[in-house]
């Protein structure tokens, strides 16, 4: 073989410099599995689940921060790996409430477990995020049920007392995605690894919840969670993967254009994730693109124009507020010319509705008066 190539279960495949062997087999699609790896952060193998077999080497490595050499010969799914993944499941699926559906079998406590689990998170259902759980897939792919007895400690309390995230420490499998989502990805750098009661944990600064702490509420851990861990908090038990169907739009909340995808249920939206690889957010979204989507069905909204009378206001149709707002406008001209007329175009607003604000002005009112609330 020549320099930068390997063999990768008996196939020859080139890399660059610097790559690892994770990021190498990605580019030709050979899959390994891993749940702590998250695209364009620092690697580091906390899950153990990327482990592939080299030749000549004695231990099993990680695939995610172990980089490539010449003439490496790897296997993905050998013997060895397998059943080393399976060990590691094995540990995941007993460190936790992790009560889904690949906990049940084989296991003669889980009656027992599950009215535990039941009473911890006071209700009858199964893991919010039952179906959309990369641990659960992976259970299911390797064949692994909880066999071995739980070693689960008294979990430490779940976080809820913020509107929008669910902290749930006792699913938590300490793989660090979020850590990575917050600190690389978002920058905010609100939690990290820490300690409590001489067990590790996920830590804002001293420990504080998350509403007291540096978190701007964009949900980036959210989404990089692979488990239910951390659950939006107003989308938990609210829906199942195969009940939605998912609708890519942008985001309507600034000029910046970032990519969602809208999880519809029947007519109605209940959650809302960012396209991994749309530009030009890749994934990212802030609290309005990622939470801001129930006030649609708000009973407070406004369904119709309403025009002011007097001390009063009364509902009318569009087109009888709109020839209002004309007329208005026509009789201000008119009377002081289009000088006298001024528009703040908003910085919130999408860049196309800014544009039709300014040429509103200048072309149709002929006035320069057009400002936007960035400046202020």
């Amino acid at each position: 073989m020549s320099d930068k190539k390997m063999m990768v279960n008996g196939r020859e495949i080139p890399f660059a410099a610097g790559e690892t062997i994770l990021e190498a087999a990605s580019r030709y699609d050979i899959s390994i599995p891993t749940l702590c790896h998250l695209k364009g952060t620092t690697p580091h193998g906390k899950c153990k689940i990327c482990v592939v077999e080299i030749e000549g080497e004695r231990e099993l490595k990680t695939a995610c921060n172990t980089p490539c050499n010449a003439n490496m010969v790897i296997k993905t799914e050998s013997i060895k790996v397998v059943a080393d993944r399976k060990k590691t499941l094995e540990d995941l699926i007993a460190s936790g409430n992790h009560n889904c559906a690949a906990s049940s079998a084989g296991n003669s406590n889980w009656t027992v477990f599950q009215m535990a689990v039941q009473q911890y998170d006071k209700t009858d259902d199964l893991c919010p995020v039952w179906g959309d759980c990369k641990l659960q897939d992976l259970l299911y792919h390797y064949q692994v049920t909880q066999k071995k007895p739980s070693d689960r400690k008294q979990p430490f309390q779940k976080e809820i007392v913020n509107p929008l995230i669910i902290r749930d420490f006792s699913r938590c499998i300490l793989c660090g995605r979020c850590v990575s989502a917050c600190n690389e990805v978002q920058v905010n750098r609100a939690i990290n690894f820490g300690e409590q009661d001489g067990r590790e944990k996920i830590v804002t600064k001293n420990n504080t919840s998350l509403a007291d702490s540096d978190c701007v509420f964009c949900g980036e851990c959210i989404q990089a969670c692979p488990v239910g861990a951390l659950v939006e908090k107003k989308a938990a038990y609210q829906w199942r993967p195969w009940e939605v169907r998912k609708i890519r739009t942008t985001c309507p909340y600034c000029g910046v254009g970032c990519q969602q995808l809208l999880h519809v249920k029947g007519e109605k939206i209940v959650k809302v994730t960012g396209v991994e690889n749309g530009k030009p957010n890749e994934g990212r979204l802030c609290v309005k693109g990622r939470f801001g989507y129930d006030f649609i069905y708000s009973d407070e909204r406004l369904k119709t124009p309403l025009i002011r009378e007097n001390d009063h206001f009364r509902e009318a149709s569009w087109d009888e507020a709109l020839d209002l707002v004309v007329k208005r406008f026509k009789q201000i001209i008119a009377s002081d010319g289009p000088d006298a007329l001024a528009g703040v175009s908003c910085a919130r607003s999408i860049s196309e509705d800014s544009y039709q604000m300014q040429k509103l002005f200048r072309a149709v009112f002929k006035t320069n008066n057009i400002d936007h609330c960035a400046r202020t």
